[in-house]
């Protein structure tokens, strides 16, 4: 076992053994990513920040971001959603990565400073010889604002290498659950009841972003490994955007994404039985709600 795994709480990780090919990737029987056409960078999206650090393909359909001691850079959606299926494809960097945080997420922070909600997908970098860290999290009204922060992290090491070739990462966020979805297979769900209503439910109109930072303080074992900038620039690459939903200012008569072949709530037994397989086959390494250094009343839906 890496040493950093063991800093996890006891009973946090549920270890199983690396995939192999009789453990194939299943059919979730439903995919969501061919339901919605992929759009060209600039039809969906502006650039946020750190404009010297992006490269826009000649097609406007692929877009790379670069670090450097100098700055990340990020994007962010033209409109504003209240609810959605939000997905792209990317590609991370080999090699020594700690401290760098290729992220994709719905967020209001810039609307809601201080009580904000937000939906992450983060590639947490890593060190020669260990995987890459898929980190997903759910933040409500404020709770990923300030001192006292109240995640609801689970992560993963993926069935495959992410710096190896392009995989699509998806956030389908609908008004009774979040589901996130890699290459179509449900690995997480986070849903209306499970997360005790509205009060632990975004529920406000968000944007998409996407992003690559420095998040050296946690990003790697707690931070022991940090950004190493004599191997700059650190490079990801976003291609395949896709945005399909309600915009914020649509008629009331619009319907969100499906999420199942069921319609838009909860996954049917396929789909359930493919996100049983990826929280086993892909060595799900932390679950907030197993982790018992967690204050148990923050999390009621544990």
């Amino acid at each position: 076992m890496a040493p950093w795994l063991l800093l996890l709480p006891a009973m946090a990780m549920v270890l199983l053994h690396p995939p192999t090919a009789a453990q194939a990737q299943p059919s979730p029987g439903y995919y969501p990513s061919s339901t919605v056409r992929a759009m060209a960078f600039s039809e969906g999206y502006d650039n946020l920040w750190g404009p010297q650090h992006q490269r826009l393909s000649q097609d406007q359909k692929a877009l790379t971001l670069l670090m450097d001691s100098s700055s990340g850079s990020g994007f962010k959606s033209k409109r504003s959603y209240r609810n959605g299926y939000f997905g792209v494809s990317i590609k991370v960097q080999p090699g020594y990565t700690a401290g760098v945080n290729t992220a994709f997420y719905l967020s209001n922070s810039e609307l809601y400073p201080g009580n904000h909600d937000e939906i992450d997908m983060e590639l947490l970098g890593t060190v020669p010889g260990e995987p890459y860290t898929l980190q997903t999290n759910v933040y409500v009204r404020g709770t990923g604002d300030g001192a006292h922060l109240v995640g609801r992290e689970m992560r993963f090491h993926l069935w495959f290498d992410p710096a190896a070739d392009f995989h699509h990462y998806a956030i389908l966020w609908n008004p009774d659950q979040i589901v996130f979805l890699v290459d179509d297979v449900p690995i997480r769900r986070y849903d209306f009841t499970s997360g005790a209503g509205a009060l632990l439910f975004p529920n406000r109109e968000m944007w998409a972003y996407g992003s690559i930072w420095d998040a050296s303080d946690w990003a790697t074992d707690g931070g022991r490994y940090r950004a190493d900038y004599r191997y700059q620039p650190f490079v990801a690459g976003f291609q395949g955007f896709k945005i399909a939903g309600c915009e914020v200012a649509a008629p009331s008569a619009c319907r969100p994404v499906p999420a199942s072949p069921m319609g838009t709530a909860g996954l049917s037994p396929q789909q359930q039985d493919a996100m049983r397989w990826a929280q086993q086959t892909s060595i799900m390494v932390y679950y907030y709600c197993n982790d018992r250094a967690k204050d148990r009343a923050l999390y009621p839906e544990c």
